[in-house]
């Protein structure tokens, strides 16, 4: 027979960026519980409010199965002696599992015959099992940040009120915060603040809902979508789509109930994302745009309650929408006053890092690094890379991003804007911090991308050189994010830049600064920056023998490293790719062991399958350096496969380590000059 089981966790508000993980913590943990317990059960669901966690399983068996426990023994041969009798070994065992001598059963292993007893388990009650296992589950769930209360020494997000625990409708009984569980549970704190009784698992969901709580935060995110898209319509406009506020709307509520309000429409003259900031940042506002795509004088909140007087909630938003939106005029128009390279001038006074001194040194540097890439890739902006670069900090200096900090970059494209300095240069501010994530969007002109690589590097190499390198566990300088950022922009705008002189460059810039010899921080930097590459596409499905194949060859210009690895990738699907791997890897492997390089004399190469061997290389070498200089990757893998049959041929008909010195080297330097060759693209024994 099975039941249902239900936990509730009842809390104080806990907040809602720890709900969306502990979703999936709580799930996982349950399963680990029940998989350890031996107990069958059909679906595991989690709910959660800010004052609850809920954990219901379906058709829980109501106890274990019973089973036979194998206890194995001593070896046969220890366990009695020569007459077959049990020897101090055998009864030994036998005390200590508690059973005669005589019930001792010979098993056949692997390693041979040995002893074991076998005893029958009587299958432990399922309320029994989890009036023990529960309090170790709740104080299982991991949280961003934990905290203990009282004089107690548990510790969880936020302190607990009480607990519900049923199977059926019995209640599991256990202590766990110094809180004992019952079989009860509390409404919305304002709405329906009483405690209720708890039936049974099934009913769970409707007594809360009649308590005004919808537990369910699908169901929740269904109800708030639903009064939003209503608010549209009676508006005429269209909410900015913003899936992260939406969770964090659902997640901060027990009763959704959306109400929209208003501003004056002279905050519209503000930057638009000024405005989408502080009412999404900061109040949690839903924004809108009109038809035309213009910005919405209205905002939508979402309450945790449904308000007697709905006129008074809206003026109580309004009113600190408007104190926020004061602040963000003022700062604004007084940061108009100054100019941005006076704000530049102020960064003289900010320590970027200890170690690395302050944010005008850092921008110097990067700024003289990405001139030199400028010079590399497109000569006719380098003046405007120098001023993006000299102006893209500017900001931070500014009243408005010391009081808002998620509109660095953007603040500075529009004071940019408002200074008349050119377009490209201000979109360039902004976008030198892209990609800001995973997947981000990436740079659009060549001022954002150049000096956001610029900056990027700076700062890989300046923690390199200080040992601030990213551990297992940290990366406060988030230098994995940035050497993504860095491969992304330049694949998606086609730079070819040599990543050895580009580090070398940026730590010839900070030599007064770094705390180990340049060359060893730059073969770490590099072997970094390759370990992200593999990652990343590893990540997007490129087997890691295809990559690593490339990757042993050389990693210096991203663009064409990623081409050679596309290219390899698709050659690996021929229908003779595995011969033609097999007869590569032939001579790669032979020529691996040599340890010196040896001269071709090529009048000594016998006829026959030797001679032809090498009359082919040729023709095939022509056509492959052909194939480089055009960086026609795809078709100088077809190329060097044209010496398959004659790597065959030769390995069938041609002993290359014969005893006669001058001929094995001769045949050893042919095989070097192939396998040269094919390392100009990949080193096929490593697929």
């Amino acid at each position: 027979m099975t039941q249902d089981l239900l936990l509730e966790i009842g809390t104080e508000e806990i907040p809602a960026g720890f709900l969306s993980k502990a979703f999936i913590d709580m799930k996982t943990q349950a399963q680990k519980m029940l998989t350890r317990l031996r107990l069958d059960h059909g679906e595991i669901t989690i709910m959660a409010t800010p004052r609850r966690l809920t954990l219901q399983v379906a058709s829980l068996a109501a106890a274990q199965e019973d089973r036979v426990v194998e206890n194995m023994g001593p070896a046969k041969r220890i366990a009695f002696d020569e007459n077959g009798q049990p020897s101090k070994a055998g009864i030994g065992f036998a005390r200590g599992q508690k059973v005669k001598p005589e019930e001792l059963e010979v098993v056949s292993t692997e390693k041979g015959e040995y002893v074991c007893v076998r005893k029958r388990e009587t299958g432990e009650k399922t309320t029994k099992l989890l009036a023990e296992a529960l309090p170790a589950y709740i104080m299982s769930i991991p949280f961003r940040k934990s905290m203990r209360w009282q004089n107690l020494e548990a510790r969880f997000a936020r302190p607990i009120h009480w607990l519900a625990a049923l199977y059926g409708s019995q209640t599991i009984p256990f202590d766990c915060a110094g809180i004992s569980s019952g079989a009860a549970s509390y409404g919305h704190r304002f709405m329906a603040p009483d405690k209720f009784d708890l039936k049974q698992p099934s009913n769970y969901v409707e007594l809360c809902r009649q308590a005004k709580v919808i537990v369910d935060q699908n169901e929740r995110k269904t109800i708030i979508k639903s009064q939003l898209a209503e608010i549209e319509k009676q508006l005429g406009g269209t909410i900015i789509d913003d899936p992260e506020l939406l969770e964090t709307v659902t997640n901060i509520v027990e009763y959704p109930h959306a109400i929209t309000g208003s501003f004056d429409q002279s905050f519209l003259e503000l930057p638009e994302e000024v405005l989408i900031i502080v009412m999404r940042y900061h109040q949690k506002y839903f924004c809108l745009r009109d038809p035309e795509g213009r910005l919405m004088a209205n905002f939508i909140t979402v309450n945790n309650t449904v308000a007697r007087d709905p006129e008074i909630v809206v003026k109580g938003n309004q009113r600190v929408l408007l104190a926020r939106l004061n602040d963000a005029k003022f700062f604004y128009q007084e940061d108009l006053k100054v100019p941005l390279d006076d704000f530049v001038e102020r960064l003289r006074n900010v320590v970027f890092q200890a170690k690395l001194g302050t944010s005008y040194e850092k921008v110097e540097r990067f700024r003289s690094l990405a001139e030199k890439m400028a010079d590399l890739l497109c000569p006719e902006q380098k003046a405007a890379i120098s001023r993006t670069a000299w102006l893209c900090k500017a900001d931070l200096e500014s009243n408005m991003v010391n009081e808002f900090s998620d509109l660095q970059g953007i603040m500075g494209r529009e004071y940019a804007r408002a200074a008349g300095e050119d377009d490209a240069i201000a979109i360039g501010i902004h976008e030198h911090y892209m990609p800001t994530g995973a997947g981000g969007t990436l740079p659009s002109n060549n001022c954002g991308a150049i000096v956001g690589i610029a900056d990027k590097i700076d700062t890989l190499a300046g923690c390199f050189g200080v040992g601030l390198q990213p551990t297992g566990s940290a990366d406060p300088y988030a230098l994995r994010r940035q050497v993504l950022g860095i491969i992304n922009i330049c694949l998606d705008r086609n730079y070819r830049l040599p990543l050895r002189n580009l580090i070398n460059n940026s730590l010839e810039l900070l030599q007064d600064k770094i705390e180990q010899p340049i060359e060893t921080v730059a073969v770490e930097i590099l072997e970094f920056i390759k370990g992200r590459f593999f990652h990343s596409l590893t990540a997007a499905g490129v087997p890691t023998g295809v990559i690593e194949a490339v990757l042993a060859v050389d990693f210096d210009d991203i663009v064409m490293t990623h081409k050679r690895i596309s290219a390899l990738d698709r050659f690996r699907h021929r229908g003779d790719f595995a011969d033609l791997s097999t007869a590569f890897k032939r001579i790669m492997n032979i020529t691996r062991k040599e340890q010196e390089n040896y001269q071709l004399i090529p009048e000594k190469l016998m006829d026959g399958a030797e001679a032809n061997l090498y009359q082919a290389w040729q023709k095939v070498a022509q056509r492959l350096a052909a194939d480089l200089g055009n960086e026609d990757y795809d078709q100088a893998f077809s190329t060097v496969a044209e010496l398959k049959s004659n790597v065959d041929t030769f390995f069938d008909e041609v002993m290359v380590m014969v005893d006669d010195q001058a001929i094995r080297e001769n045949r050893l330097a042919l095989l070097q000059g192939i396998a040269a060759d094919f390392k100009k693209i990949a080193d096929f024994s490593k697929l």
